[in-house]
């Protein structure tokens, strides 16, 4: 319901609030001296400016009457201009509103412009109002046990899509295109994770060398999905909205991925467009001296891009709550994955400056709100500060990017040898950075590529990064990849090359998805997408990211091979959610006892586990409650070498059944002319899947 034109401003909410024959505008601004609000055409031709009359404390009002859903406006904001006063108020600078729920079109820098013609350079707000069909289309539900995420690009996952409209290719509305829900499913997909789409601008170090963000990890405002994703920049939430709603009508979840650790203003000479110029002190963290004093000329950046957001702070802890409710109950999406999220969980305190506190006023509000707390919560688990890696220290309800699975896994089937038993760890959820009294066991979020590193296909074919195109000389982008080429660096046409770099791909999605925790996958992994070695895209919006939809013989296998393994995962409550008897977290009626045995059949004793030789093992999960009744039997072997396993004996009423075998590219096992096979041997590194059954059974 519309607010009446004489409301009382303290029920008006930051931001431009619609109300009967006008508009609401509610500033949070402390340090200046007058807020003017600055209407516009379509055209983005200035019509007329207004003084907010009302000030109350920090937060400055005013109701525009005739200014209605639909309408621009910016904001200006007067006062000191001193940036080593941590002001950067100056008459004729044009901001957007941090509440703005749209922009007129996205952020583009160009310095020319943003110094010499500011009203053209900054984009409009939009008056929003929340009205939409959702057509009575639900939130699917899945819980963390049932996930299995995609990570993806709006612009990059259809930009090369034949199947979807021109006009639609890279675009909110060419993700929800038939042709590409039909491939998350066929994939087993329930969840889409993007690519930040907050409105956003490239750094200027960038355009001076004729690159950009391709990523969009440089927000200037939380609550605006980037108008460059939309068909028509000014109906960008109407299109994000209809994207959200005909995933969520296949059973999709959304999940964004969400950038509150810095801005695109970056330090004390960057750009000011926002926050900047409307509250720098509260909004950011700075350094400070022996006296205890801010030092508002140096910004403190844990994040790497020139400032960090400090949500200790009241103003900024509201705006980044009030962003994420926002995305939840108006946009409807499913979840987040916080980058550096460390950084937005630091506080100081006593004799501690900017420490991360898993009792952070931020983590506290996001279990206190019932939409966040009922919402996937996914943590990067650091940032670049000092104490910065905070794997597995992350409260209860939230789960995090798991990069010790990911180098483990890696390392794991490219060779290394003495891991076997951090491999099993890994697999079985990581318990020993996940305590199990404290954290689920799909607190883990498993991956082998991520969108900063190499592609899956670059991961078996390059031992080194190649990133000369992103203009720094190759410093950027790590150097501990754990890859490996099979022989030849880059591009190969040796059958025998790429027989192994197709085996060690099975290798290492099979483990993404069978582990215990949640697995993530890359958009473009099953077409064998290659950056060229480029391990740090994150610069190139061109054919180098751009999902190339490749149905070749050997990709459309592979995609059967991830369908096929999804397929098992989402049809057994083992693998989705493994309780075992002694799990203290989970108390159900579903337990399982877990064994490890060397490919002899005997029982893993410590030094099987220590001996650095070992490269094969076996793992028997079984159901100890008689409603569910499952009994898996997992082989996995590390080496080029014959290897006798001896499958162990549960029951002599039933038999093992093999269900998946990355050997063969689609994973469909091989026919078995002999029933009751209790001896495998295999001859290349591999995994093999059997469930138990009666032996007159299935």
């Amino acid at each position: 319901m519309k607010l009446s034109s004489d409301a009382d401003f303290r029920l008006v909410p930051l931001g431009a609030t619609p109300a009967e024959n006008g508009c609401f505008f509610s500033i949070w601004s402390p340090q200046a001296k007058e807020i003017i609000v600055h209407i516009y055409n379509h055209d983005e031709k200035e019509l007329y400016k207004v003084s907010l009359p009302v000030r109350k404390g920090s937060v400055w009002y005013g109701f525009l009457p005739n200014v209605s859903v639909g309408d621009y406006y910016a904001i200006e904001a007067l006062g000191e201009d001193d940036p080593e006063k941590g002001c950067f108020f100056k008459a004729g600078r044009l901001l957007t509103d941090p509440y703005a729920k749209a922009l007129s079109k996205p952020f583009i820098y160009n310095h020319n412009e943003y110094i010499n013609n500011n009203a053209s350079f900054v984009p409009k707000c939009i008056v929003t109002s929340n009205d939409f069909d959702w057509q009575e289309v639900r939130k699917p539900n899945v819980g963390r046990d049932g996930l299995i995420i995609y990570e993806a690009n709006v612009k990059g996952l259809t930009k090369l899509n034949p199947l979807v409209p021109k006009k639609l290719q890279g675009k909110y509305l060419g993700v929800c295109h038939e042709s590409v829900i039909a491939h998350l499913k066929k994939l087993g997909v329930t969840a889409i994770q993007l690519n930040p789409i907050a409105a956003f601008m490239s750094e200027p170090h960038l355009a001076k060398l004729g690159l950009v963000n391709y990523w969009g990890y440089n927000p200037i405002n939380f609550m605006a999905p980037d108008p460059r994703y939309a068909v028509e920049y000014k109906n960008a939430v109407v299109e994000f909205k209809t994207m959200v709603r005909e995933l969520h009508r296949n059973g999709i979840a959304v999940i964004l991925d969400v950038v509150y650790n810095h801005t695109a203003e970056a330090g004390i000479n960057g750009c000011v467009l926002s926050l900047k110029g409307l509250d720098a002190r509260n909004y950011y963290i700075y350094k400070t001296g022996n006296d205890g004093q801010r030092d508002y000329s140096s910004f403190y950046d844990v994040s790497g891009c020139g400032n960090s957001v400090n949500v200790q702070e009241r103003p900024t802890l509201n705006l980044v709550l009030d962003s994420l409710i926002y995305w939840v109950k108006h946009m409807q999406v499913d979840g987040f994955r916080f980058d550096l999220g460390v950084t937005i969980c630091r506080e100081s305190h006593c004799n501690s400056f900017h420490e991360f506190d898993r009792n952070s006023a931020f983590l506290k509000s996001c279990f206190c709100v019932n939409r966040l707390a009922q919402s996937i919560m996914i943590a990067e688990p650091w940032d670049v500060g000092p104490n910065g890696y905070r794997l597995g220290q992350f409260p209860q309800g939230w789960s995090e990017q798991n990069d010790q699975f990911r180098d483990t896994v890696r390392r794991f089937w490219r060779g290394d040898k003495g891991i076997i038993g951090k491999f099993a760890t890994r697999i079985m959820g990581s318990r020993d950075i996940f305590n199990s009294h404290e954290r689920s066991i799909n607190a883990s979020v498993n991956f082998v590529t991520y969108h900063d590193g190499f592609t899956l296909e670059d991961l078996v074919s390059y031992t080194q990064k190649n990133n000369l195109a992103n203009g720094e000389n190759n410093r950027d982008g790590s150097n501990d990849n754990y890859s490996s080429n099979q022989g030849e660096e880059g591009p190969s046409t040796n059958p025998e090359v790429l027989e192994k770099r197709w085996l060690l791909k099975r290798n290492l999605i099979a483990t993404t998805l069978i582990s215990q925790g949640i697995p993530h996958l890359l958009a473009g992994d099953e077409f064998s997408r290659t950056q060229k070695g480029n391990n740090n895209a994150y610069c190139q919006d061109n054919e180098i990211t751009w999902m190339k939809w490749d149905y070749s013989k050997e990709n459309i296998e592979f995609i059967d091979f991830i369908g096929r393994i999804s397929s098992l995962r989402r049809n057994s409550r083992m693998i989705r959610e493994l309780i075992l008897r002694d799990d203290p977290f989970h108390k159900n009626n579903r337990q399982f006892e877990a064994k490890w045995y060397s490919h002899t059949g005997e029982p893993m004793n410590s030094q099987m586990w220590n001996d650095a030789n070992t490269s094969s093992v076996s793992l028997t999960i079984c159901s100890l409650t008689r409603d569910v009744d499952e009994n898996w039997c997992f082989l996995f072997n590390q080496d080029y070498q014959r290897v006798e396993f001896e499958l162990p004996v549960i029951s002599h009423s039933s038999e093992w059944k093999e269900v998946l075998d990355t050997t063969v590219p689609n994973g469909v096992p091989r026919v078995r002319t002999a029933s009751n096979i209790n001896t495998i041997v295999v001859n290349t590194p591999c995994i093999k899947v059997f469930v138990l059954q009666e032996k007159n059974g299935l």
